[in-house]
């Protein structure tokens, strides 16, 4: 899994942190969060926040 997969991401990030509220997590929390998740191999100099915030985007979407 690298940055490219954000719909994958999103859905670990919705199973794993079910009370995490996507709206008050910084940027930096975000990326370190990504970054831990099993079988992520992105790098984080390939983050950018374009692609924090479409993750951050569609987590958002996808808890409503």
């Amino acid at each position: 899994m690298n940055w490219s997969d954000t719909y994958e991401i999103v859905d670990i990030l919705c199973e794993k942190y079910p009370d995490k509220d996507p709206e008050k997590l910084l940027f930096i929390d975000l990326m370190n969060i990504v970054t831990s998740l099993e079988g992520f191999s992105g790098k984080k100099e390939s983050c950018n926040e374009r692609i924090l915030e479409a993750i951050q985007a569609l987590w958002i979407e996808e808890k409503d």
